[in-house]
């Protein structure tokens, strides 16, 4: 009866740990609680990157116009915004998130809260200075 207990609590906490942000999550405004666009992540060798898979609000054919660098000018619908996480755990950081309204980049983490909740964080130097949101998985 210990095994078969043990085995059902090792099944239930390897499921837990395997769960994945890879998949598309929802965004959304800060100040009105809308949607906003989906970000599609995805895992490259052993990085996460995030794309903008689709826009909600504003124009679809909006461009980066505050980017800098090879992104200033790129169409928002498809620009990487998050890129080079990697994953640490239930947790995921180390790379960075852009904000193609401002165009400024910050560094990045993000924690899987459940199977369809994402903690977002941004921040400039330490965690403490920074912003979060929740993405909710695209169902």
């Amino acid at each position: 009866m210990k095994h078969i207990f043990f085995l059902i609590l090792l099944a239930l906490s390897l499921s837990i740990n395997a769960q994945s942000i890879v998949g598309e999550w929802q965004t959304f405004d800060d100040a009105t609680n809308e949607k906003k666009a989906v970000i599609e992540i995805y895992k490259k060798n052993q990085y996460y990157f995030g794309k903008i898979a689709k826009t909600i609000s504003g124009n679809r054919d909006a461009v980066c116009k505050e980017c800098k660098g090879d992104k200033k000018g790129k169409p928002i619908l498809g620009l990487v915004i998050i890129e080079n996480l990697r994953s640490n755990g239930k947790k995921f950081d180390g790379g960075t998130i852009l904000d193609p309204q401002s165009g400024d980049t910050y560094n990045c983490n993000l924690e899987l809260i459940n199977k369809n909740k994402l903690k977002v964080r941004g921040f400039l130097g330490f965690s403490i200075f920074g912003r979060t949101q929740y993405w909710l998985r695209k169902e």
